[in-house]
């Protein structure tokens, strides 16, 4: 991963009444959190993209906002975290953006290729339960969903969530299983 270049946010330099003293100890702070949350972010995105380059540009993008919103974060133990969530979101994002675009680039270059259109019935399944599963992760506290997200569906293993989220082993089973069990229900 190339080294990221860090320059202050204009709000730091606007409205630090100290100048560059100010700026200077935020941006050292930044950058040790950033020598060990950099990897972190590449290889997130990394899990969700499963190409490099796209990668790099997330992890790029997703320190990016964290350094620019540093000043407003309220528990800097929870740095890591933060920074894998936006990591997280930044490559989910892209990751369905490039989904859209192959769909719509792929029925423009072989419109003849399309596949048998869906039946009214299997649209109608298919679009309840997505909408369903969305809706039912979305009411998950933040806490539960994350771990959930992380270990079902993206592939973790517990002791990576466990590292990533700078919580103990227990308190991962513990929210997965919760979550499971409350996405379930919800699912009935």
């Amino acid at each position: 991963m190339q080294e990221l270049v860090l320059n202050p946010p204009a709000r730091l330099l606007s409205a630090d009444q100290s100048g560059e003293e100010g700026v200077a100890s935020t941006r050292r702070e930044f950058e040790l959190r950033l020598a060990e949350c950099g990897p972190l972010a590449f290889r997130v995105a990394r899990s969700v993209l499963r190409n490099d380059a796209d990668a790099e540009d997330i992890a790029q993008e997703a320190l990016l906002k964290a350094y620019q919103k540093f000043a407003d974060l309220r528990d800097p133990s929870r740095f890591r975290a933060w920074v894998v969530r936006i990591a997280f979101r930044l490559a989910l994002d892209r990751w369905r953006s490039a989904r859209r675009r192959e769909r719509r680039e792929t029925e423009w270059a072989a419109p003849e290729l399309k596949p048998a259109p869906p039946s009214a019935e299997q649209i109608a399944v298919s679009n309840q339960f997505q909408e369903r599963f969305e809706r039912a992760l979305e009411e998950l506290p933040d806490k539960s969903r994350f771990v959930l997200v992380l270990a079902a569906i993206q592939g973790y293993t517990l002791e990576e969530v466990a590292a990533t989220l700078e919580i103990p082993m227990g308190t991962v089973k513990s929210r997965l299983f919760f979550a499971r069990k409350q996405l379930a229900e919800k699912l009935r």
